[in-house]
């Protein structure tokens, strides 16, 4: 029996530099920091798919463990399983906590299970980990609306709204609580 030695790594190696070259994506060749620059002045639909390559990047752990957790947790969010989401969110806070989607997932599922102090601390931990998570600061200003604060949550949608000028949101937040916090003008 002959054995018939196949290298594919460089085979693959190829394959992949093709499949990259013959797609470029644009927004692989900016860093988050330019591309929340991009953010501040984007229009609509185009605000929309810089800040969905923005949540991708942030959601992107390194790990395939924290990657697997993070995908179940957003699963059962979706499916409005909100303690099953929990678990799967605090399993990835314990693994790893310096990754800010698991405590963003988690304020999710906590707002989504009435737990508002839950979400609130959970929230401010995904903040301090990333400031600039315009997802949390959405999520703050929702919270605090729902706490009948609206002074707060207006403070929140216009700090949002300094990183994410376009965020459709925030800018009906703003215009909902603009005559309660600032009076009608006559």
């Amino acid at each position: 029996m002959v054995k018939l030695k196949v290298h594919l790594k460089p085979a693959v190696a190829a394959l992949v530099a093709l499949l990259t070259l013959g797609q470029p994506s644009f927004a692989d060749s900016r860093n988050i920091s330019e591309l929340l620059s991009e953010l501040q002045s984007a229009k609509a639909p185009e605000a929309q798919k810089i800040a969905r390559d923005i949540e991708i990047r942030w959601s992107a752990s390194g790990s395939a463990s924290a990657n697997l957790l993070l995908k179940r947790g957003e699963d059962a969010l979706e499916a409005r399983q909100f303690t099953k989401a929990v678990e799967h969110f605090t399993a990835l806070t314990d693994h790893a906590p310096a990754f800010a989607e698991g405590w963003h997932g988690r304020a999710r599922a906590f707002f989504g299970l009435g737990e508002y102090g839950l979400a609130l601390a959970d929230l401010r931990q995904t903040l301090a980990l990333n400031p600039s998570h315009f997802g949390a600061i959405y999520g703050l200003a929702a919270l605090l609306e729902q706490l009948e604060k609206p002074e707060e949550a207006y403070d929140a949608y216009k700090i949002l709204l300094n990183l994410y000028p376009a965020h459709e949101k925030a800018l009906e937040g703003i215009s909902r609580l603009e005559p309660s916090v600032n009076g009608v003008k006559l």
